[in-house]
């Protein structure tokens, strides 16, 4: 079609190297903006997921795991697991969806790391009203990545 941008194009991973199909159907998301298998982003957008608009384009490392916002408050006891993503570079915060293709063991892991993130970036997060999951939810956790309750 002429004259169409892709929004949403393959990638390689700004952390590790790694091609990163960005394709709905692989993905499972509409906004592919993350690698499965570091969980490394680029902070692209802006407003509002797959507006490409930032300007700061810094790598995001993700630093946790919460559940989705409904009604603009994050639900304490379930509902679908997002990463929470810091900008290396601005300090922004994003919320992004786990997509299909993420490797569970990472994301576990990147749930691990979070229980051990310096007190400064913590209260960070809380300050901007994200509630990073901790220990009491590893069950949930990891019965949305593997479909099982783990012990």
């Amino acid at each position: 079609m002429r004259g169409h941008t892709d929004r949403n194009p393959d990638f390689r991973c700004v952390r590790c190297g790694n091609f990163v199909p960005a394709q709905t159907a692989l993905a499972g998301v509409n906004h592919r903006n993350h690698c499965p298998y570091c969980l490394w982003s680029r902070h692209l957008d802006l407003f509002e997921a797959g507006d490409r608009l930032s300007a700061c384009k810094a790598p995001m490392e993700p630093v946790g795991l919460t559940f989705k916002r409904r009604n603009k408050k994050y639900r304490a006891g379930g509902g679908e697991l997002m990463l929470v993503h810091h900008c290396t570079g601005c300090g922004a915060l994003s919320i992004n969806r786990i997509a299909a293709d993420d490797l569970g063991e990472v994301v576990l892991d990147a749930f691990e790391r979070s229980m051990m993130l310096p007190g400064q970036v913590q209260e960070t997060i809380q300050g901007c009203g994200i509630d990073l999951l901790g220990r009491s939810s590893r069950k949930s956790v990891c019965r949305q990545l593997y479909g099982e309750r783990i012990r």
